[in-house]
């Protein structure tokens, strides 16, 4: 079994299970993640996601072994984008083209390098010990990034940073992605996982409606101008509004939650 899955209340932590070849994802593995997760997005007692690697890495990317086995002008053909505007396949790491509904957190030991650097930016929130790194790995072995990795580290660390992150293939480690935005916390050795866990439980204690709302809201106004982005803010919020925030402003008015407090919600 190359995926675990794990639950605690409403916390779902999804276990990559590889150590021997630090996590890299073969196609099985790719199917399994997808597998793991789309089960965690249909769980309505599940509300926030870890991923975690097992044995010190987090992914090392996508299995060359099996990439080296691939033939034809066209590798990994079977997972092309539909000309038509269906459903795509899954990625070749597979989960970088999900669109869930809850948040995912990744929690970073070791190297999340080449692929395994796309699937910690697929998710939301990347929690790394001091000792990990990303890194394009794959820039040595003329392997392209094809599971968002173009796409998603310009948005975070802005354009040029990301071209000589992507161009140069070199090691980015914990405290520079801390700073340049490629992760939003950085922990001591050996405490991703219970780091990322506490952080998903701090997720799953707030009104969920407006939790996932407001997620979707930060995806849905990339690249629109700024009028369309608020319009779209407006019209996503309206049902959480409806369905929790008027009653939540109903317990602050009574007395809940003064001065920042989130312990009596």
């Amino acid at each position: 079994m190359t995926v675990r899955i794990e639950n605690d209340g409403p916390v779902t932590t999804i276990v990559l299970h590889r150590p021997e070849v630090r996590n890299a994802v073969d196609p099985a593995t790719a199917d399994a993640l997808v597998s793991a997760l789309l089960a965690f997005d249909a769980d309505p007692n599940a509300l926030a996601a870890v991923l975690w690697g097992e044995g010190g890495a987090f992914c090392a990317g996508f299995d060359l072994k099996y990439a080296s086995s691939l033939e034809g002008p066209r590798p990994l053909a079977f997972l092309d984008f539909p000309r038509d505007g269906g459903p795509a396949p899954r990625g070749p790491m597979g989960p970088t083209r999900l669109e869930l509904s809850k948040p995912v957190i990744a929690a970073i030991a070791g190297p999340a390098v080449a692929g395994g650097m796309e699937i910690a930016l697929w998710c939301d929130i990347r929690v790394m010990e001091e000792d990990a790194y990303l890194g394009v790995y794959c820039r040595r072995w003329g392997v392209p990034l094809i599971d968002g990795g173009t796409v998603r580290l310009p948005r975070l660390v802005g354009t040029g940073r990301a071209m000589e992150i992507i161009l140069t293939g070199r090691t980015v480690p914990a405290e520079e992605c801390l700073r340049i935005g490629a992760c939003e916390k950085v922990v001591p050795r050996g405490q991703s996982r219970a780091a990322a866990e506490a952080l998903a439980r701090e997720i799953a204690r707030f009104p969920q409606a407006c939790v996932r709302a407001d997620r979707r809201s930060v995806y849905l106004q990339q690249g629109l101008p700024v009028r369309q982005a608020l319009e779209r803010e407006w019209r996503n919020g309206q049902d959480a509004l409806a369905r929790e925030g008027i009653g939540g402003a109903a317990r602050f008015a009574g007395g809940r939650g003064r001065h920042g407090s989130a312990t009596d919600l």
